[in-house]
């Protein structure tokens, strides 16, 4: 539980991080654009998405089961 929460937050952190930047140096100027069009919209979108992201390739834990077989 304590790695998934690490996870989390380091998605979280890196995404607001390159969701700010990508705000920074790409934004929209005109304001017409829902999310790159203000810092904070970004920064949230840019974290939520990284979340999101880094917890997409967590590993599932399997117990070795043997298949089951039936006898003919």
């Amino acid at each position: 539980m304590k790695t998934t929460i690490i996870k989390w937050s380091i998605g979280i952190a890196l995404g607001a991080v390159g969701g700010f930047l990508y705000w920074y140096y790409i934004g929209c100027n005109s304001g017409s654009c829902a999310i790159t069009s203000s810092p904070i919209n970004s920064t949230l979108y840019g974290g939520m998405m990284g979340g999101l992201l880094l917890n997409s390739f967590e590993s599932k834990k399997r117990k070795d089961e043997t298949p089951k077989t039936t006898d003919q």
